[in-house]
Parts: C-alpha cells; sequence; structure tokens
C-alpha cells in the first residue's frame, strides 16, 4: 500500500510571545504559502494547532517552527491521511491558547505544571489502586471515547472544570490524580491548577490520548472508543490492544461511532450517535421533537 500523501500535524507550545497580532499574521502568511489547512490560536502564552498538507509542506511546516528559536522544541503528532480535513485555514490571536477561566489567576504551565508520565508509565499508574483517572475533556468528547474507569466531569467548556473541582474534591483528596486530554495542552494547565489547590500526587498524560495510541508498547490499550478530534474526522481509533466500541445510536442502541450534528441547525444543531439506518428515518435529526421541527 502505497503511502498517505497528506499529514495531519497536532501541536502546542507554551511560550511567551510579545506580539500576539504580528505573529498571527507572519504565520498565516507561512501557511497560506505552504497551502495548509487548519485552525492555529496564537495568544501570550504560546501556540496551538492543527493543521493539515501534503507531507512536503507539513515537513516544510515543521523545520520552519523548529528552527524558530522560540519555537525550537515544539513537538508534533503526525497522522497520514489521504487529503485535507480542514475545510479552510483560520489563524487567530487570543488571549489565551486554552482557557481555565480563571482570569487575573491565570498562570503559565512552565511556571507550574504536574507531573509528566509517558505512555508505558501512564499505563502502570492506571493499575495503582491509590489512582483516580480524571478525563479533562469536554463531554461531547468522552462519550465517543475514554480511559477505562476514568472519572468523566459532566462539563460543556473546559472553564467549567476548576468549580466541579471544587464540588467535588473529596474525590481526588489523597490520591494519585492522573489527568488526560487529547494532545497534552489542556493537562498542562489543569494538572498546574490541582498543584496550586494543594493537591500533592498530580499526574498528566505527557502528549495525550494521541500519543498513547501511538506507542509502539502500550498500544492504546485499555483506551475504550475512538479519540474525538476538532476537523472531519471527528474521531480516530486510538487502542490496537483490546478495542472496544462505548457509544451508541441515540436512536436503536446499538454499539455506533457515527457522530453527527442535528438537522435542527437553528434550534438544536447538537451532536449525537447515529447509524446509518436511523439516520436515514430520522432524516439526521436526534430526537422526534427535532424531526418534527423540520418537517413541519
Amino acid at each position: 500500500m502505497s503511502e498517505a500523501p497528506y499529514q495531519v500535524l497536532l501541536y502546542y507550545f507554551y511560550v511567551e510571545i510579545a506580539d500576539p497580532d504580528a505573529y498571527r499574521d507572519e504565520h498565516r502568511l507561512l501557511c497560506e504559502s505552504l497551502e495548509l489547512l487548519g485552525r492555529i490560536i496564537v495568544g501570550n502564552e504560546g501556540i496551538n494547532g492543527t493543521v493539515s498538507g501534503t507531507i512536503e509542506n507539513c515537513d516544510k511546516y515543521m523545520e520552519a517552527l523548529r528552527n524558530d528559536p522560540l519555537t525550537a522544541e515544539v513537538e508534533f503528532k503526525i497522522d497520514p491521511e489521504q487529503g485535507h480535513v480542514f475545510p479552510k485555514l483560520s489563524v487567530k490571536s487570543r488571549i489565551e491558547i486554552v482557557s481555565l477561566g480563571l482570569g487575573e489567576e491565570d498562570f503559565s504551565p512552565n511556571e507550574t505544571t504536574g507531573n509528566y508520565l509517558n505512555p508505558e508509565q501512564w499505563k502502570e499508574a492506571m493499575d495503582d489502586p491509590n489512582a483516580v483517572i480524571i478525563d479533562t475533556r469536554n463531554d461531547y468528547e468522552w462519550k465517543l471515547g475514554k480511559f477505562k474507569n476514568a472519572i468523566l466531569p459532566p462539563v460543556d467548556h473546559f472553564r467549567d472544570l476548576p468549580q466541579w473541582i471544587k464540588d467535588n474534591r473529596e474525590m481526588f483528596d489523597g490520591k494519585k490524580i492522573l489527568a488526560y486530554c487529547t494532545g497534552g495542552i489542556r493537562c498542562e494547565k489543569f494538572s498546574g491548577y490541582l498543584v496550586r489547590e494543594g493537591f500533592e500526587d498530580v499526574n498528566q498524560l505527557h502528549g495525550g490520548i494521541v500519543t498513547y495510541g501511538k506507542d509502539p508498547v502500550v498500544k492504546g490499550e485499555d483506551y475504550e472508543g475512538q479519540c474525538y478530534v476538532f476537523d472531519e474526522r471527528i474521531g480516530v481509533p486510538i487502542n490496537t490492544m483490546n478495542p472496544s466500541i462505548i457509544a451508541h445510536c441515540a436512536h436503536c442502541g446499538e454499539p455506533c461511532e457515527r457522530y453527527i450534528n442535528c438537522s435542527n441547525k437553528h434550534g438544536c444543531n447538537a451532536q449525537h450517535f447515529s447509524c446509518e439506518s436511523c439516520d436515514e428515518k430520522s432524516k439526521g435529526c436526534c430526537t422526534d421533537e427535532c424531526l418534527a421541527i423540520i418537517t413541519t
């Protein structure tokens, strides 16, 4: 089988950027020159992005970031693809590249963060009887896939996690805390928040779920379902050791990883799981109520 002609690059890097707007404009020109598509956020605290492009142009992009003293130590997660996984290029500047909603109490993970665990260390730590595993992603992400026995906070946004922790602190006091997310960026800040809140044994999966799935030793073992990604793929497989499906069709209840938005775009648009058979009957709607609205 021939090599896939495109790649998807997932990366982030916490570093002080003095003028995010100027960096954004310069970075957009770089991406346009390489015909890359994707989403990139630039802020005073660093850069966070996912882009797709040809292998040749992705190589040039990675080389450009590594040759820049500001981002020389950036790490990339690379997936082969047959084509672009984004419809367009978006490069924006924001105050933060990921927001935990801390306001004036915000901090840099370069100053405070939890212990890094590589995939092999993470796999071993999950078996610790004193360990608690916490998913730091939004609820619509972990509905598609999660680590076995993980605690799943029912939050719509990352910024809701601090309050949820305060309301459920007893679940984590005195425990070995294992935090994970898609690629590692959210855990950098969330684990630092836990340290600042006085938790002592705080750990994070370095490189996130994506890196765990690529590790040649653990091979994604004990990750259930798929990993939610913010591009046209929606979900990517992680586990090649003991894979499973945890999601179910909203209509018939059968195992299903087909994640779509409700056809009732104005009144709902909710993501839900729907098998192709039920999708045809429901016309892409998540409930009978939404179906009635679009067919009235």
